[in-house]
């Protein structure tokens, strides 16, 4: 027996008013569906996201960084880092 799954997943999206109006608009001078436009939007956010790169506010391992105004340097060998993930 031959089962055939679509590839396709119907789903509901909440857009601000002022978003939605202007989706529909920019659908209708391109002369494509809202669908098409969503679709092609999501498919080049996800592509060019890369291997899941979520930004660099969200990249794994970016440490804070400290401008000290002076030349000496900030000592933090009895600084407990631990403390930190509780």
């Amino acid at each position: 027996m031959l089962l055939c799954y679509s590839a396709l997943m119907r789903t509901t999206i909440d857009l601000p008013d002022n978003l939605l109006r202007r989706t529909k608009a920019l659908a209708a001078v391109r002369g494509s569906s809202m669908k098409e436009l969503i679709v092609r939007a999501v498919e080049r956010e996800v592509n060019t996201g890369g291997s899941g790169d979520l930004g660099p506010s969200a990249r794994r391992g970016d440490l804070p960084v400290v401008h000290l105004r002076s030349k000496r340097k900030l000592d933090l060998s009895k600084f407990d880092f631990d403390d930190l993930l509780t």
